[in-house]
């Protein structure tokens, strides 16, 4: 497989990890749009949203406790973030492996589709 997210996992590519167990892994984007920018990642590979089904969405509920746990660790959760993931070319994906953006420190603009 050719996915830059599963050869980061597996330590083929260096990232800044800044947490890891045993379904998610967790590093800083390497263009960060914002202060913290940390993306979150399930371990096994899943190309996007499309591939969630019943047997393997419990990895989702664990990636928003650990971007709960992270946002505490980095001071955002009391001024507050946002986690984002997006579907698809049209909605943004570039990398086809299933992500979420951890995104806080600063005022964040809302935008609207």
């Amino acid at each position: 497989m050719d996915c830059l997210f599963c050869k980061i996992i597996a330590g083929e590519i260096p990232s800044a990890k800044v947490y890891e167990d045993e379904t998610v892994y967790a590093f800083k984007d390497i263009a960060p749009m914002a202060p913290v920018h940390i993306l979150i990642v399930p371990k096994a590979h899943l190309a996007s949203v499309n591939e969630i089904t019943p047997e393997n969405s419990a990895v989702v509920a664990h990636i928003f406790e650990v971007a709960a746990k992270l946002a505490a660790e980095m001071g955002l959760a009391e001024d507050g973030y946002r986690v984002v993931t997006n579907c698809g070319a049209h909605a943004g994906q570039t990398v086809f492996h299933l992500h979420f953006h951890l995104l806080g420190g600063k005022k964040l603009k809302v935008e609207m589709c």
